[in-house]
């Protein structure tokens, strides 16, 4: 309760300054700076604010001008955060990145995020105050092209570096990767590399987790292989739609975490893309196939050890290839075992294959989607895209085979280990309600293959769905709240199963 004649602002100005700069600095950076008109309290504590964030959106025609009003005047010895939008700053003025790239330098800046929404093209130099900070612990630049030829980098205390829709020269990756000899963790996605890479060498033994999203534009628009070479990566992750990447493992050896959740995408549909001759013969892309089904089989041998593993949809589909054709799957050691899957997509013969070849799962967390991403990055129906604009039809009888087989009858085996199973819906964009009928088919199969063959399983969750923002009801929950009834009704091979709604 406030006494007689006391405001709550005033009992907020009564702070300290040292927690009342703490309360600005969690602010965005113009909010910060409007406290000033408050009262003469306030005039200047923004002054000494340690976090910033340029988001151009708010200011569009006077970013500029704001950005150097704020920077002049702060008077903070030490930066722990400064982010900045540069999409809407004039080509003429972008010299002044290089001003306040400098001025977090030189303020020890320790996490910095710079980022647009325009591919920049020209090249503009990095300071070599900048890329001598040693006090940065994490970067991340996304949308860029930086010209650092004549710098040396020395970010000897940077743990995180994330590049994405970025510009660069194959041996400068190289170059920054030897600059930073205490970098834990590196994440690379959509890429235009302008030389090469044939070769990618993570040599660090510090460096722990490697991730490459999305596709490589490499030389002159074509689309190559990359192989990775990394000794020393416990933790794997390839996601995206990679187009027609070719991503080779040389060495990963000491992945004990990894998730292939990547799409690629049928070599007639990228040369309609791009405006090319597609071959209209159904098998004409059956070598080009044939390649992504060898690399995948690559993947599970070289993974086979991993403690946790998680698998997309596309790979569900690779894998219901490989069987019909014959392919043992190696025997999987993962205790923990996820599968991200588009509800419509997945392929049943597929998942069951590779639940076959994971005895020794504990856990299973099986997380549903309602869409997915296309190669650049917008939200798709793979579902659509695959059935009805595709070029492809080679594989579809087969997948289509896969997704009608009776799973009890077909594949005999049991779960020795399964303990937990989980279910879980993202709702996206799109209404469930669009996915209903086959994504419940396809689940209700795969849950009572669970149930039936799970020896010691003691809880099978399903998680309730949120509000749906196209409909503007809770179409999962009812989706979900209909799996379950059928499920407590399903035979169960553990006494000791819960069914969790």
């Amino acid at each position: 309760m406030t006494g007689v004649g006391e405001t709550l602002e005033d009992r907020i100005s009564s702070l300290p300054d040292e927690l009342l700069i703490k309360i600005l600095s969690c602010s965005a950076t113009k909010d910060a700076y409007t406290t000033c008109i408050l009262s003469k309290r306030w005039l200047y504590l923004w002054t000494s604010i340690r976090n910033f964030s340029f988001a151009n959106t708010n200011y569009r025609e006077n970013f500029t001008s704001f950005v150097n009003y704020i920077l002049s005047r702060s008077v903070s010895p030490k930066i722990q955060k400064f982010e900045l939008d540069y999409s809407y700053c004039d080509v003429e003025s972008r010299w002044q990145i290089t001003e306040w790239l400098n001025f977090a330098a030189t303020r020890k800046v320790e996490h910095l995020l710079l980022w647009s929404t325009d591919l920049i093209t020209s090249p503009f130099p990095l300071p070599q105050s900048f890329c001598e900070c040693s006090s940065l612990i994490t970067l991340a630049i996304v949308v860029g092209r930086f010209n650092f030829d004549d710098t040396v980098i020395a970010w000897k205390s940077l743990k995180s570096l994330k590049l994405g829709n970025f510009i660069i020269d194959d041996y400068k990756i190289a170059k920054i990767l030897s600059g930073c000899p205490a970098l834990e963790d590196m994440e690379l996605h959509d890429l235009v590399v302008l030389n090469g890479p044939h070769r990618l060498e993570f040599m660090s033994s510090k460096l722990k987790t490697l991730k490459l999203n999305g596709q490589w534009l490499i030389n002159d628009g074509s689309l190559r292989c990359v192989e990775i070479f990394s000794p020393y990566i416990q933790h794997l992750e390839i996601s995206g739609g990679l187009y027609d990447l070719k991503c080779i493992l040389v060495d990963v050896s000491a992945v004990v975490t990894a998730k292939l959740t990547f799409n690629i995408m049928c070599i007639k549909d990228i040369n309609y893309d791009y405006g090319l001759h597609v071959d209209p013969e159904e098998d004409s892309c059956s070598g080009y196939h044939q390649f992504f089904r060898s690399l995948a089989h690559c993947y599970l041998l070289m993974f086979h050890n991993v403690k946790e593993l998680t698998i997309g949809t596309w790979f569900t589909e690779v894998l219901c290839m490989l069987l019909f054709k014959g392919t043992v799957l190696p025997e999987m050691k993962c205790k923990y075992l996820t599968l991200e899957l588009h509800v419509k997509r997945f392929n049943l013969y597929g998942v069951a294959g590779l639940l076959r070849a994971s005895s020794h799962v504990e856990r299973l967390n099986i997380n549903i989607y309602t869409e997915a991403l296309d190669i650049e990055g917008r939200d798709i129906d793979l579902s659509t895209k695959s059935l009805e604009d595709t070029h492809c039809h080679f594989e579809l009888s087969d997948l289509v085979k896969g997704d009608d087989i009776d799973l009890q009858n077909w594949i005999l085996f049991g779960f020795p280990n399964l303990k937990n199973v989980k279910i879980i819906n993202f709702p996206g964009e799109r209404c469930f309600k669009d996915h209903f009928k086959q994504g419940f088919d396809k689940l209700l199969k795969l849950s009572e293959f669970l149930l039936n063959n799970a020896t010691v399983l003691e809880k099978f969750v399903l998680s309730k769905g949120i509000m749906c923002k196209i409909c503007s009801t809770n179409c999962v929950s009812t989706f979900l709240s209909q799996l379950a009834e059928k499920l407590f009704c399903c035979p169960r091979s553990s006494t000791n199963c819960v069914i969790i709604y």
